[in-house]
């Protein structure tokens, strides 16, 4: 990708990003914060699912 070719992408990127309302890119960023796993699920996996699966089978017995 050529140097204009990468600036006019930001600027693009820039200009839609000041064009659309602070309402709807604060009502955007909560969707994605909604919408992620925990930390311990993105970084490790179903691990921690085994675990916490594996100490609550035991804590009812």
């Amino acid at each position: 990708m050529k140097t204009n070719d990468y600036v006019k992408y930001v600027t693009q990127q820039f200009v839609s990003y000041v064009d659309t309302p602070s309402e709807q890119r604060k009502a955007e960023r909560e969707e994605r914060k909604a919408s992620k796993l925990p930390f311990a699920y993105r970084w490790f996996g179903l691990i921690p699912f085994a675990l916490q699966h594996t100490f609550n089978i035991k804590k009812k017995k």
